[in-house]
């Protein structure tokens, strides 16, 4: 946490009062991707463990040597569990080994959790407090521990020895071993009002004309929809990609790297089947659509879609499997005209 609590987003001020109030050794954060859980799990570790907290609430000060610390990244009692590829972008230094066997191109990047360094975890678990204020193990995206790993936190998260409190934060709790849920005191992140996220987008310096836009294509998920912005999306071409992926034109996903078109057409193809049952849209507007295909037609493009998610971030050429994207996505959509 680099800046005083006061600068989490709006909709997770109130959510860390609640927890706040509230005791427990575990938590388990949950709710859809791109509403907050890692920032709002950070918030409350600092709290726990900030040596000059709040007065009103018992947030974090923000100012203190702890909250320093965690600024900082070098906590001692502090235990962050995240994917290799995570710690990487959220700045956490990874231990001396995995990082020289990476450096070394021994292996890449783990996008799993680890499960020596949930053993790691469990040692750090059961030492002595360094700060006097406990110690917190934080893990996230929770859903990625494999059942090993999972299984290793089990009994550590049952019968803590010593000061220790967890707070795992999830993107898709359901994925969880229900033992490691039970564990647990759950809470589900409040959804962001529309008006409050696209003032906070406005605040990121997000253009007033597009922070509506964005927020759309995001889903509703503001931190998502400012990556979109900060990453050059531009509002109008969202608008226009799906007639135009309709059309094959492949220069609809050129600026988008595999993995990023994939998400796209899986946001078209989600609009599309909400329309066929009646619903309303998510990610585009109504007017943007074209005509929904059959549903079966539908169905296919999804499961194709899901296959194409798990291998997106392989070497593959990329323009190539664009053309293949656009091609299927052509056909589909096209076969609206042929429905039975």
């Amino acid at each position: 946490m680099s800046e005083p609590v006061n600068t989490l987003t709006p909709w997770l001020r109130q959510p860390l009062a609640e927890l706040l109030r509230q005791r427990g050794h575990a938590w388990l954060l949950q709710g859809p991707s791109g509403i907050g859980q890692y920032e709002l799990a950070l918030a409350l570790a600092a709290a726990w463990l900030c040596e000059q907290p709040v007065e009103e609430g018992g947030a974090a000060c923000g100012h203190c040597a702890s909250c320093h610390a965690i600024e900082v990244r070098t906590h001692a009692d502090l235990c962050v569990l995240m994917p290799e590829v995570a710690m990487q972008e959220l700045g956490w230094p990874l231990d001396e080994k995995a990082q020289s066997d990476i450096d070394d191109k021994k292996r890449k990047a783990s996008r799993e959790i680890r499960v020596e360094a949930m053993r790691d975890a469990v040692g750090f678990a059961q030492r002595t407090s360094a700060r006097g204020r406990g110690k917190v193990v934080l893990v996230y995206p929770a859903e990625r521990m494999n059942t090993i790993t999972a299984n290793a936190l089990l009994k550590t998260l049952e019968e803590p020895v010593g000061d220790v409190r967890f707070v795992l934060a999830s993107e898709a709790a359901w994925q969880l071993l229900p033992t490691i849920r039970s564990r647990c005191l759950g809470f589900t992140l409040p959804w962001p009002e529309t008006a409050e996220a696209e003032a906070w987008l406005a605040a990121q310096d997000v253009p007033v004309a597009d922070a509506a836009q964005l927020l759309r294509a995001a889903g509703g998920r503001p931190s998502d929809a400012l990556r979109l912005a900060r990453s050059g999306q531009s509002p109008k071409a969202w608008s226009l990609l799906p007639k135009a992926v309709s059309r094959g034109d492949v220069g609809a996903l050129a600026d988008q790297a595999p993995a990023q078109a994939v998400v796209s057409l899986q946001k078209l193809c989600h609009d599309l089947m909400a329309v066929g049952h009646g619903a309303e849209p998510r990610f585009f507007d109504a007017a943007d659509l074209p005509p929904a295909p059959h549903k079966l037609a539908l169905a296919r493009w999804s499961k194709s879609l899901a296959a194409a998610a798990r291998t997106a971030e392989h070497p593959f050429n990329a323009g190539l499997m664009l053309e293949a994207l656009v091609s299927e996505a052509r056909s589909t959509l096209n076969s609206a005209a042929r429905r039975p």
